[in-house]
């Protein structure tokens, strides 16, 4: 994602007054302070077969490319990986790679297509309207985004969420919201007391009475997505980032461990990243879009002819970027079904940094990012991954090939006992790292969504 890591589902923090922080929340624990604002909404307690089930606490680093735990000897990452189970050439994220189409994809197991969030920033053409990561209105409406994400499924079955800045949770979504929730803040999600909170109110939250305690913890880190943006995926800043966020894994599995429940540990990221060649490609200036609406390199045409039209002009115009038809997409994308991508659709062949128009006139034309993403992983390997679990119910050192990170739902709600509906991703892929081997038919098959 480009710039600050996620300007992204914002609800400013700053709204929240020092006495809501430091209040119980209604019908909170006594004694129970979080050091992060969370928003509580009263689903009642943990079903009895909730109260049975284990735990899992779900960490994304932003950007955390699939290799960068090997290049920096990350200690923390390793060990988790070594103890249970890991993915050393990496996760392939859905296209496009960036970071609110794929953490949505983890929490609901179908492809942007499917779920809605087809890219950070969008147009709907029905609605005639934007979503846009900066825009709190479109980003709690619970109305942009299709599926079942993780913790409404585990509310709808009598377990209890909470969800720790993570896109998509600030919103109503098939019928619910995690029963904790912390509303994400720009300006401080990356300060070291705000990550630490993350940690402190885990264990807090875990160690209320069973039949209020959370049994899924989701929690989202802005690094090193920042760093890889703004100086590149090798640059000093960047891997000091990266070793920031296995230091912060460590105090994470101490702090879990010291709990005594029965958790299951699991550290992923959404995409990866990669260093951009040149300056800027401006669509505009190989095809007329007057008539268009468009949002970064996404072109929405009004007409079937104009749409066909911009698709001529654009076809042969450079051999940075392939430009289809919606309908004609490759079917490794998975992107034809849903017509928030656009038409045409312009797909880079290579680390570079598209868009549809410059700045207006008058106005300063910066640089792209050093480092980009949103690139397909299959072309580009610098997109992929990372995965690394261990806990009650995992197997122990073992490692597991390539994968599409749609198949980490069904597994996700496998470890917490919950019968998932259908998706895009099946169980019998991640089945092997199970200790009970996890097969279940009710979580394959394609989503009919």
């Amino acid at each position: 994602m480009r710039f600050r890591a996620l300007t992204r589902f914002s609800f400013a923090l700053a709204t929240l007054t020092l006495a809501f922080t430091q209040q119980p929340l209604a019908g909170q624990e006594p004694g129970f302070n979080p050091a992060l604002p969370l928003v509580r909404v009263d689903h009642g307690a943990n079903s009895p077969a909730a109260q049975k089930a284990h735990y899992v606490v779900l960490v994304s680093l932003d950007g955390f490319r699939w290799d960068y735990a090997a290049r920096e000897h990350a200690t923390h990452l390793l060990a988790l990986g070594k103890k249970g189970v890991w993915a050393p050439e990496g996760m392939v994220p859905s296209y496009p790679s960036l970071t609110f189409p794929n953490h949505f994809t983890i929490v609901t197991g179908l492809y942007p297509e499917h779920h809605g969030l087809v890219a950070n920033n969008f147009y709907d053409e029905t609605l005639q309207a934007r979503y846009a990561i900066a825009d709190p209105k479109a980003v709690t409406d619970g109305s942009w985004y299709s599926g079942v994400p993780l913790w409404s499924l585990a509310e709808s079955q009598g377990m209890r969420t909470a969800v720790l800045f993570w896109p998509g949770s600030e919103a109503k979504i098939a019928g619910y919201q995690p029963t904790w929730y912390a509303r994400f803040d720009q300006k401080t999600e990356a300060t070291d007391a705000v990550q630490q909170a993350r940690i402190d109110d885990a264990v807090a939250l875990l160690k209320l009475p069973v039949a209020d305690r959370p049994h899924l913890i989701a929690m989202y880190y802005s690094e090193p997505d920042h760093e890889g943006h703004q100086f590149g995926p090798d640059a000093p800043e960047t891997r000091a980032a990266e070793r920031k966020m296995d230091a912060m894994v460590g105090k994470l599995k101490t702090a879990l461990d010291s709990t005594g429940l029965p958790i299951d540990l699991v550290v992923v990221s959404d995409h990866g990243m990669a260093k951009v060649e040149g300056g800027w490609i401006t669509l505009d200036q190989f095809a007329d879009l007057t008539g268009f609406e468009t949002v970064g390199a996404q072109l929405y045409g009004k007409t079937e002819a104009d749409r066909e039209h911009v698709y001529n002009q654009l076809k042969k115009a450079s051999s940075q970027f392939v430009v289809f038809r919606r309908k004609d997409l490759p079917a490794g994308l998975h992107l034809d079904q849903n017509p928030r991508a656009g038409d045409p659709v312009v797909v880079a062949t290579g680390p570079y940094a598209i868009r549809a128009h410059g700045p207006a006139e008058g106005k300063p034309d910066m640089p792209p990012s050093v480092g980009m993403h949103g690139y397909d992983p299959h072309k580009l390997p610098q997109m992929k991954a990372s995965f690394f679990a261990a806990g009650p119910d995992i197997v122990n050192s073992k490692t597991v090939a390539t994968f599409d990170n749609v198949n980490l739902y069904p597994w996700l709600a496998h470890l917490l006992s919950l019968q998932a509906p259908k998706t895009d991703g099946s169980l019998n892929v991640l089945a092997g790292t199970l200790r009970d081997g996890g097969a279940d038919e009710e979580n394959q098959g394609a989503s009919e969504q």
